[in-house]
């Protein structure tokens, strides 16, 4: 698939080659031929055969990207008041120096865990990072700068992202992560699309997959609380009030387990919990589940009768179902209905893939021993499987000292004040740091507020490689860094060195490859003969791997849980304080929950659905993106829209207990009576105006959180919406 996007640039007289590699725009990994006119990018083309054969509109404007007037070139250093965005050029080595000895005089007076390292989706260097983090986890990030310093407090974008669907909800019930969970589109007979919408996935490859089953024959039902482009796709559309899925979830196991429609076989043999959970989803009847949801008691019926009976059904869910107050339940409650119906790792369902060994050399640095992360005491279970900080507890130690202080941080590829809830809650912090570091491409609102911002690359100017099951690619080097920018990864080897363990980082990027690829059964040799990737180590599927002993460590049959059998009680959770069966709660800031509150703000308010346009807050400052959206929208139905006296197109505030933010009325019938959706992304410095005055988190709550993971609602509290 490839999208219109710049066209050519040059005539056919030009100087013009093609070199194959991995798209550089976003972490997706899509494989390109990049071509060049006159030794410039001039655009890209999808592979043909490559599994991420793909160029979306971001791409197609891979050229305006990365020639932009916009990127950072050189490294900075402050010269003004913090927040003041005055900066003075300085050479790499000066930043640097000074950056460690900071870091060094930090350790010395207050402790090495006074330092904290975050790191976003903007960066793209991720497998070349990887190799550093600690055995059991598998997440990209900066551990192998902060964990040899003396600090545990590394933390991501896992901390308000991911986590509870990768880790967190099937972790505790099946015992792998949901990278180990892969839908079988091509088998299925019915496909259920939960709360997600593959059509803005970076890359959208699940969409494919998801549409040429359609076209084999395969129903598609669709349940979100919007009708988003997969719903218009789909031949069932269940629209459902935010924050509520889970109710649903529960009732559909009521249905199931009431009319009889499990796997018995499955449910005596290869279950722990199932009788207590049969008790506790008996409340949530069809009719009670229609009172919470607004998903009709015909609906739910019919819906849990179809995934129960229909064999070789497969489900597609993504980081949606996380932020509400009980998002890690809500996606345990619909992983057990795949699980009670039968489809686990069964042709068409939900395939389970064996850990077994990398291939990928990794050197598996360990945390420091005797000081636990920020945030490990309030989400222990978050902390055991990301081994770093929770970000959502960082204002407390930057602000209050507590548990400890944090002095400094360092940011690669990220926006803080523009991602996560209460800007001025995290002004206030980056401007208390002693020492903060921004590493990016542009500008950012948190680079307002830093000591140091150095340049960082896009992915088309440097070396590196990418992965995805059985296959890996190289990323050639497209062009030459732009200006003085380098890569995250030559940055924060650069700091190692300063700070007395650059040892433990390979020189440059392709001793880095070398020293990934040292055990694996293919070569950067063979990669540079083959430019658009390798497979390797294909073979035959097996299907019910947990009557195998294919699953676990010890090579005995069942799941990698205590129990060797899926929890729905599940012990890890009860270990660490939780509910062990998937437990609803009805939103904290919800109609139901709060009915006074309700009055005054009436409309329940989702944030955060993709647009392909923009990569989170990235490129909304691009001319050629722009044009497909110039201002950010609040969706608003027209029923709702006309009670307010709101026309199409109008400017129109959009106000929350917490404050009010200006964007664009979309009145249309996508969303449900009763309800917005709000963009996220804006509120950085380089933006279009309209976008950099709506930061959709002055909206948000950072105290209403999921209790096990920590992570903020976003997508089910309340709002008011008026004309400006």
């Amino acid at each position: 698939m490839v999208l219109a996007g710049v066209p050519p640039a040059v005539s056919r007289q030009s100087n013009k080659e093609v070199v194959t590699t991995v798209c550089g725009i976003c972490p997706g990994g899509c494989g390109v031929d990049v071509e060049l006119v006159d030794g410039k990018i001039d655009r890209i083309v999808p592979l043909k055969d490559h599994p991420n054969g793909i160029v979306c509109v971001r791409g197609a404007h891979a050229r305006e990207i990365v020639y932009s007037p916009d990127r950072l070139m050189y490294p900075l250093m402050r010269i003004g008041e913090k927040g003041e965005g005055r900066f003075a050029r300085v050479s790499w080595d000066e930043a640097l120096d000074k950056i460690a000895g900071k870091l060094q005089a930090i350790k010395s007076t207050v402790g090495p865990e006074a330092v904290m390292t975050y790191m976003g989706r903007g960066v793209f260097f991720t497998h070349l990072i990887e190799p550093f983090a600690p055995p059991g986890t598998d997440a990209p990030t900066s551990k192998g700068l902060i964990f040899p310093f003396g600090s545990p407090n590394n933390c991501g974008c896992g901390s308000l992202c991911f986590v509870s669907y990768g880790n967190l909800a099937p972790v505790p019930t099946l015992g792998m992560n949901m990278r180990q969970i892969v839908p079988d589109y091509a088998n299925s007979k019915l496909i259920v699309v939960w709360g997600a919408n593959p059509a803005t996935d970076s890359p959208p490859t699940q969409m494919k997959e998801i549409l040429a089953a359609k076209r084999k024959g395969a129903r598609l039902i669709v349940i979100d609380h919007m009708r988003s482009e997969i719903a218009s796709k789909a031949d069932q559309f269940i629209p459902i009030r935010s924050g509520t899925d889970g109710a649903l979830a529960l009732g559909m196991i009521n249905v199931i387990i009431r009319e009889g429609l499990y796997d018995r076989e499955f449910v005596e043999n290869w279950t722990l919990g199932f009788k207590e959970l049969a008790q506790y989803a008996s409340e949530f009847t069809p009719k009670e589940v229609a009172r919470i949801t607004r998903v009709p008691e015909d609906v739910v019926v019919e819906a849990a009768r179809a995934i129960a009976t229909t064999k070789h059904t497969s489900v597609s869910m993504y980081t949606g179902l996380e932020y509400t107050n009980s998002g890690v339940q809500g996606i345990r409650a619909v992983l057990i209905i795949w699980g009670i119906a039968g489809h686990l790792d069964q042709p068409g369902g939900l395939l389970l893939r064996r850990k077994g060994k990398r291939p990928y050399n990794r050197t598996n640095i360990a945390p420091p021993e005797g000081v636990k992360p920020i945030g490990a005491d309030k989400y222990p279970l978050f902390a055991r499987f990301t081994q770093g900080a929770h970000f959502m507890e960082a204002p407390r130690a930057i602000l209050e000292g507590d548990p400890y202080p944090i002095k400094a941080l360092l940011i690669f590829g990220a926006s803080i004040i523009t991602g996560y809830p209460d800007p001025d809650l995290w002004k206030r912090c980056l401007a208390r740091l002693d020492l903060l570091v921004c590493v990016d491409r542009f500008m950012t609102a948190d680079a307002q507020y830093a000591d140091f911002v150095l340049p960082a690359t896009t992915g088309f100017e440097n070396l590196g490689y990418e992965r995805m099951p059985n296959y890996v690619q190289l990323r050639q080097r497209v062009i030459e860094p732009l200006g003085e920018s380098r890569s995250d990864y030559n940055i924060m080897a650069a700091l190692a060195q300063r700070l007395g363990y650059g040892h433990l980082y390979p020189e440059n990027e392709e001793e880095m490859v070398k020293f990934v690829l040292r055990n694996h059964p293919v070569t950067l040799d063979d990669l540079r003969e083959h430019p658009e990737g390798v497979r390797f180590g294909t073979g035959k599927v097996v299907h019910k791997k947990y009557e195998k002993g294919l699953l676990r460590g010890d090579g005995k049959p069942g799941f990698e849980t205590s129990s060797a059998k899926m929890e729905i009680l599940s012990r890890l959770l009860m270990e660490h304080g939780y509910d062990g069966l998937p437990a609803y709660t009805e939103p904290k800031e919800g109609p139901l929950a709060n009915s006074r509150l309700a009055e005054k703000y009436p409309l329940v308010l989702n944030t955060g659905a993709r647009i392909q346009s923009a990569f989170r807050s990235q490129h909304l400052n691009i001319p050629g993106l722009l044009k497909l959206q110039p201002e950010p929208f609040v969706l608003i139905n027209p029923a709702d829209a006309a009670v307010r006296g709101i026309l199409n197109g109008e400017r129109v505030w959009v106000e929350s207990p917490r404050g009010k933010v200006p964007f664009t009325a979309k009145v249309t019938d996508a969303v449900l009576v009763g309800a917005v959706e709000v963009n996220a992304g804006g509120g950085s410095p380089i933006q279009a105006e309209a976008w950099r005055q709506a930061n959709v988190n002055y909206l948000t709550d950072p105290d209403n959180r999921d209790p096990i993971s920590g992570f903020p609602v976003l997508k089910a509290l309340l709002c008011q919406v008026s004309r400006v």
